[in-house]
C-alpha cells in the first residue's frame, strides 16, 4: 500500500500547468470549493480526536502526507492535521468532511471508513511538496456498494498482485472485491475436506491463446495452474479489511464446475465411468453438478463451510449463470428429483438448487448472491441479483422487491476491447469505450421506490485472454476511474468532458510516471472516419500534458521520428485525390496509445 500512496502523491507538473487552481481528484466530491493558499503537509503535527482506540492504520496512511519531501529532511512546523472522529456530526456513513486552511488541515466522519476516504483524498490533492490546497470538501458516496472482480481461474494471479489490485481498489474508494475463485478451468482455492480439488482441479494441460471467434481454437499445451491456500486467504482478507474493502467470494454451481468434476467426477451426472478435462475455456454440456445426488448437496454444503469460516462478508457468491442443463435433461436422478419435488422442469431444477443453498446460507447468517440468472424458474426469497447481461435482470428483481447490483457487460466489463481497432489485444470481440464506461447510470430504467433496492455498482475482470497481472491493468486503466466516479458521484455531478479533459490526464500521467501499464487514450480530436472536402483544419491534442501526437499522411504507420502535430493543423486536398491522416500518441515513457486513422478525400466534381 505504501508503494502506492507514495505514487498518487507524484509531481502533478504536467497537468497543474495547463490548471493549477482545480483538485485533480477521482471520484469527483459531492461538493468540493478552492480557497486561496494552500497547507503544507510535510513536516505537520498529526492528531486524532474521538476515536475509541488509537487508530494505528489510519495515522500511518496519514504520515504518507506528513512524510518529508526532500531527502534528509525532518523539518516540524507549527500546522496540524486533526482526524476527527464524530458520530453526531451528520455526515452519512462513508462520508468525510475536509476543511483546509494555510496552517491546519481537518478531516471529519463519522466512522473510520470516512476518514480514510478522506484521507485517499487529501493524498490525491497533494502535490509533490506535499502541498494541499486550501479547499472545503463535503463527500460521501451515492451507493453502499462500489464493487470491482477479478477472476483468477482462467488466468492465476499471485498473493501480492492481488494486493496491488486492492490497493489501487482503496485509492479510489472502491469498497467490494468479487473473488471470482472457481470455473471450469481451474479451482483455486484450498479446501481441506476435499483435496483432489487443488491436487488436480487447480491445473490444467492446455490453455487457449487464440482470438474468441478463432475456429478452430489455439492452445499453449503446457501443465498451468495454482491455488491459494487457506493461510494466502485469510491473508488476502486481513489486508482488505484494512483497506476498508469487502471480500465476496464466488464458488461456482451448478454451472462452470468442470474443474471440480474433473477432480470428483462422481459429482456429475454419471452412471458409469466417464473423463473430464480441464480445458479451454468453453466447455461442453457435461461440466455441470448433478442436482439429482444428495452428494453433490453434501459436497456444496462441506464446500461452503470452509469458504464461509474464510471469509466473513455477508454474501457468498454462488455464480448460478450460464449452466447447460443438457445432461439433467437425460439423467435419472435428475428426473427422480423433478418429479419427487414436483418442479416442471430443468430450469426449476436448477432454482431447486439455489433454494437449497440459499436455506443453507442462511441458517448460518449469510446470503445469496447470484449472476442474474438464478432468477429462472423462481428466485429465492433473500438472494440479491447482480445483474450482468443487461440491465433488465437488475430493473426486475428490484421491481420483486429484491436487492441487486448492477455489473451490465455492455457497459462494465472490463475485459472488453477499449476499440475496434485491429492494434488492441487479443481480447473479446466486443469494444468498450472509456466515454461508454463513464456514461452508465446503474439507476436508469428504475423508479424511485425501486432504486431503494439497488445496492451499488460493480465492474468484472475476466481473465480469458488476459494472462498477466501487467495486462490486467492494462485492461483496468484508465477505465478503474470512470468505475469510481459511477459508483460514488452523483450522476449530477459527473461530466465526461470535465473529468476526461480536466482530471482524468492527472492521473494518466501519475501512471505513465510510475512505470504501471495503461490503455493510452488516442489523440483528442481525431476519431475513425472519412471525410470529403478539400480544405481540412483539425485541432488535435495529446490525452495528457507532457504527450506528442505524430502523424503520416501517406498511410504508414505513425512513428516518434515523423512529424509533429502543430497546434491547428490545416491540410488541402487537390481535386479528386484523397489523403490518409494517421496520429498516434506518445507518453513521456514511450507507450503508445493506437493509431487513428481518418480518410481525406476531395472527389472530382
Amino acid at each position: 500500500m505504501k508503494k502506492l500512496l507514495l505514487a498518487i502523491a507524484v509531481l502533478h507538473t504536467v497537468c497543474v500547468a495547463a490548471s493549477s487552481r482545480q483538485l485533480h481528484i477521482i471520484p469527483q466530491p459531492v461538493r468540493a470549493e478552492l480557497r486561496e493558499g494552500v497547507f503544507a503537509a510535510p513536516g505537520c503535527r498529526i492528531t486524532a480526536k474521538g476515536f475509541p482506540s488509537q487508530p494505528g492504520d489510519l495515522l500511518r496512511l496519514a504520515s504518507e502526507l506528513a512524510a518529508p519531501r526532500e531527502k534528509g529532511s525532518s523539518r516540524r512546523g507549527a500546522s496540524t492535521l486533526l482526524l476527527r472522529l464524530d458520530t453526531t456530526a451528520g455526515i452519512p456513513r462513508e462520508g468525510y468532511r475536509i476543511r483546509v486552511t494555510p496552517h491546519s488541515a481537518q478531516l471529519t466522519a463519522g466512522d473510520e471508513s470516512g476518514i480514510f476516504y478522506g484521507l485517499q483524498t487529501l493524498l490525491q490533492a497533494a502535490d509533490a511538496n506535499g502541498n494541499i490546497p486550501c479547499c472545503e470538501i463535503d463527500d460521501h458516496p451515492r451507493y453502499g456498494y462500489r464493487g470491482l472482480h477479478l477472476d483468477v481461474c482462467r488466468h492465476f494471479f499471485p498473493v501480492e498482485f492481488v494486493k496491488r489490485y486492492l490497493d489501487r481498489m482503496a485509492s479510489l474508494k472502491l469498497n467490494t472485491f468479487h473473488w471470482h475463485l472457481t470455473d471450469d478451468q481451474g479451482w483455486r482455492i484450498e479446501i481441506k475436506r476435499y483435496p483432489r480439488l487443488t491436487e488436480v482441479g487447480a491445473w490444467r494441460d492446455k490453455t487457449q491463446i487464440g482470438g474468441y471467434d478463432e475456429k478452430p481454437a489455439t492452445f499453449e499445451f503446457e501443465k498451468y495452474g495454482g491455488f491459494y491456500t487457506q493461510d494466502q486467504i485469510r491473508e488476502v482478507v486481513a489486508y482488505a479489511e484494512k483497506l476498508h474493502i469487502t471480500v465476496i467470494p464466488e464458488i461456482e454451481m451448478p454451472g462452470h464446475a468442470l474443474a471440480a468434476l474433473t477432480a470428483y467426477p462422481e459429482l456429475g451426472c454419471v452412471n458409469g465411468p466417464e473423463s473430464y478435462e480441464i480445458g479451454g475455456w468453453i466447455s461442453g454440456p457435461s461440466n455441470v453438478f448433478c442436482p439429482g445426488k444428495e452428494h453433490t448437496f453434501e459436497f456444496l454444503e462441506n464446500v461452503l463451510d470452509e469458504v464461509i469460516a474464510l471469509f466473513p462478508s455477508k454474501l457468498i457468491h454462488i455464480g448460478g449463470d450460464e449452466c447447460q442443463r443438457t445432461r439433467w435433461e437425460a439423467c435419472p436422478d435428475c428426473q427422480a428429483r423433478i418429479a419427487a419435488e414436483g418442479l416442471q422442469d430443468e430450469t426449476q431444477l436448477q432454482s431447486y438448487l439455489t433454494h437449497r443453498i440459499d436455506r443453507f446460507l442462511a441458517a448460518r447468517g449469510r446470503q445469496l448472491i447470484g449472476w442474474d440468472e438464478i432468477m429462472d424458474g423462481g428466485l429465492s426469497p433473500e438472494a440479491v441479483v447482480m445483474s450482468w447481461r443487461g440491465t433488465a435482470g437488475g430493473i426486475a428483481a428490484a421491481r420483486q422487491k429484491h436487492h441487486v447490483i448492477m455489473t451490465p457487460g455492455q457497459y462494465l466489463y472490463f475485459d472488453k476491447k477499449g476499440s475496434d481497432s485491429p492494434e488492441e489485444p487479443v481480447s473479446l470481440n466486443l469494444a468498450l469505450p472509456l466515454e461508454q464506461t463513464y456514461g452508465y447510470d446503474p439507476a436508469e430504467g428504475l423508479s424511485e421506490e425501486e432504486q431503494q433496492y439497488l445496492l451499488g455498482v460493480q465492474a468484472n475482470v475476466w481473465t480469458e485472454f488476459v494472462p498477466t497481472g501487467r495486462r490486467v491493468e492494462y485492461q483496468l486503466l484508465p477505465r478503474i476511474y470512470a468505475l469510481a466516479e459511477i459508483a460514488w458521484t452523483p450522476e449530477a455531478r459527473k461530466s465526461w468532458q470535465e473529468f476526461s479533459e480536466e482530471r482524468l490526464p492527472a492521473f494518466l500521467a501519475r501512471l505513465d510516471a510510475e512505470g504501471t501499464p495503461y490503455r493510452v487514450p488516442a489523440p483528442r480530436g481525431m476519431r475513425e472516419e472519412s471525410l470529403e472536402g478539400g480544405r481540412f483544419t483539425f485541432t488535435i491534442r495529446p490525452p495528457f500534458p507532457g504527450c506528442r501526437v505524430f502523424y503520416t499522411l501517406n498511410g504508414a504507420t505513425p512513428y516518434d521520428f515523423d512529424r509533429e502535430m502543430p497546434d491547428e493543423f490545416r491540410l488541402v486536398v487537390p481535386e479528386g485525390e484523397q489523403r490518409v491522416l494517421k496520429c498516434v500518441a506518445v507518453t513521456p515513457s514511450g507507450r503508445r496509445s493506437i493509431v487513428v486513422t481518418t480518410r481525406l478525400s476531395n472527389p472530382r466534381k
